[in-house]
C-alpha cells in the first residue's frame, strides 16, 4: 500500500540543547549531574554547539526538510535580568543556517533545563516563576520573529514528574534516567504542577503571540494508554493527570506537540509495568509502533482538533535495520490517523543523534552517530531511509 502524506508536510528531526551543545555549565542540570554519583556527565556531549552546521548539512543532503531544535534559557540569561546577547546572537544563527540548508526551523523555547539560579529560588513553584519565564521569552522573541513554529516547553507533564523525582531524590534516592522513566512506572504528575505549567505555556504563548507570526505549541508526551478488560475509569483517572490536563491546556493552540514511543496498559492498580521480552526496546519499552496512531488521535480527541506536529517518535536500539522497521510502521499508524481525518502537519524524529540521555549515554535513539572523542558524524543508514522516505512524501 501506498502512502501519501499532505503537500508541505514537515519530515525532520529533533535535538534538545543541553542533550548535544556540551559545556551547559549554568543550567540546573549541569548542577544535578555533578552532584549525583548515580549520573554520568554530559561534558562536551557531542559538541553541537560548535557544529549544529554540519549537524543540519547531513539531515538536508538525506533528504529532510524540518530540524527542531531548542534555545538554552542558562545561556540567554545565565544571571538573573542579564541576558547574553551573544547567546541570542548564536541561536539566529542556527535559524538561519537551518534556513540556508532548507530545513524550516522548529525551536522549542524551554526544554527541560533551567538556569541555577532560577532552579535555587523556588523553580517552577517558586512565586516569580511565571513572571521570570515570561521575561526569558521576550528575550528569545527578539530573534523568533520571522520563524513558522515555536513550541513553548517541551513535554510538561514529564517535567512535572521530573519535579517529583527531584524532590525524592533530594530525600536519598537516585532516580532512572529520562528515556528509563518512559518505560517504568512513575509517579502521577502533580496536577498543582500542571496548572503552574499551563500558565507558564499560555503566558509563553500570549508573548510569541504578540512578537511573531508563528504557529505557538508545546508538546506533550503521550503514553498511548489502554485500559485492561473492566478498568475504563481507571485509564480515564490516569490519564488525565499523566496527559489529558496538558491536552486540555493545549486547547486554542495554533498545533500542539505529540511525542510518543510506546504504549501501557492500565488496570485496576495503575499502570501495568511492561512485561519482559526480547522485543523490548534499550529502555526496557514494548516495541510498538502503533502507539504513535494511538497517541495522535487521543490528542486530536482531547484538543477538540488542534492540529499536530509530531515532534518526537523513535525507538532506543543499536540495531539500525530495527530503528527502520520500527518508523516505517509508526508513519504508516500515522497515515492511518491522517486518511481519518487527523490534521497532522508533519513527523519529526527522535532523534537527529546519538546524544546524552538525561544522566547516561544510553540508550541510542539517533539517525546519525557520533564518535563522542572526535565527534565525528556517521549518517546511519535509518538517515537515508527517512531522508528517503521525505522526497517521496510517503511510504511504498
Amino acid at each position: 500500500m501506498t502512502t501519501e502524506f499532505p503537500a508541505g508536510f514537515l519530515w525532520g528531526a529533533s535535538t534538545a540543547a543541553h542533550q548535544i551543545e556540551g559545556n551547559n555549565i549554568n543550567s540546573d542540570w549541569w548542577q544535578r549531574e555533578h552532584r549525583s554519583p548515580h549520573l554520568q556527565h554530559s561534558g562536551d556531549a557531542v559538541d553541537s554547539y560548535h557544529r549544529y552546521p554540519e549537524d543540519m548539512r547531513l539531515l538536508a543532503e538525506a533528504g529532510l526538510n524540518a530540524y527542531r531544535f531548542s534555545i538554552e534559557w542558562a545561556r540567554i540569561e545565565p544571571a538573573e535580568g542579564h541576558i547574553s546577547r551573544a547567546a541570542l546572537a548564536h541561536y539566529r544563527r542556527m535559524i538561519d543556517t537551518a534556513r540556508q540548508y532548507g530545513l524550516e526551523p522548529v525551536v522549542t523555547v524551554h526544554h527541560f533545563t533551567v538556569p541555577r539560579w532560577f532552579a535555587e529560588d523556588g523553580g517552577w513553584m517558586g512565586d516569580r516563576a511565571i513572571e521570570r519565564f515570561g521575561r526569558y521569552v521576550e528575550a528569545a522573541a527578539t530573534i523568533l520573529g520571522d520563524l513558522r513554529w515555536i513550541c513553548t516547553i517541551n513535554e510538561p507533564n514529564m517535567l512535572s514528574m521530573m519535579i517529583a523525582l527531584q524532590e525524592a531524590a533530594s530525600a536519598g534516592g537516585p532516580g532512572p534516567t529520562m528515556e528509563q522513566r518512559r518505560a517504568r512506572r512513575l509517579p502521577d504528575p502533580d496536577t498543582r504542577v500542571g496548572e503552574r505549567l499551563a500558565q507558564a505555556h499560555h503566558t509563553a504563548r500570549a508573548v510569541l503571540k504578540r512578537h511573531t507570526d508563528a504557529a505557538v505549541g508545546w508538546t506533550v508526551a503521550a503514553g498511548a494508554l489502554t485500559a485492561t478488560p473492566g478498568n475504563a475509569e481507571a485509564l480515564r483517572a490516569i490519564r488525565y493527570v499523566r496527559e489529558d490536563q496538558y491536552w486540555e491546556a493545549a486547547r486554542g493552540d495554533d498545533f500542539v506537540g505529540v511525542q510518543s514511543y510506546s504504549s501501557q496498559a492500565v488496570d485496576e492498580n495503575g499502570l501495568v509495568g511492561h512485561p519482559d521480552s526480547p522485543d523490548n526496546t534499550l529502555t526496557g519499552a514494548a516495541y510498538r509502533p502503533d502507539a504513535l496512531g494511538m497517541a495522535v488521535r487521543h490528542a486530536w480527541e482531547v484538543t477538540g482538533g488542534v492540529p499536530i506536529l509530531v515532534t518526537e517518535n523513535g525507538i532506543p536500539t543499536t540495531d539500525d535495520a530495527r530503528r527502520i522497521a520500527y518508523t516505517d510502521a509508526a508513519l504508516r499508524g500515522l497515515f492511518d490517523a491522517v486518511a481519518a481525518g487527523v490534521d497532522v502537519r508533519g513527523y519529526l524524529h527522535w532523534s537527529a543523534l546519538d546524544n546524552f540521555e538525561w544522566g547516561h549515554w544510553e540508550p541510542t535513539f539517533g539517525l546519525i552517530a557520533v564518535d563522542r572523542e572526535t565527534f565525528e558524524r556517521t549518517p546511519k543508514p535509518s538517515l537515508a531511509w527517512l531522508g528517503a522516505t521525505a522526497r517521496k512524501g510517503g511510504l511504498v
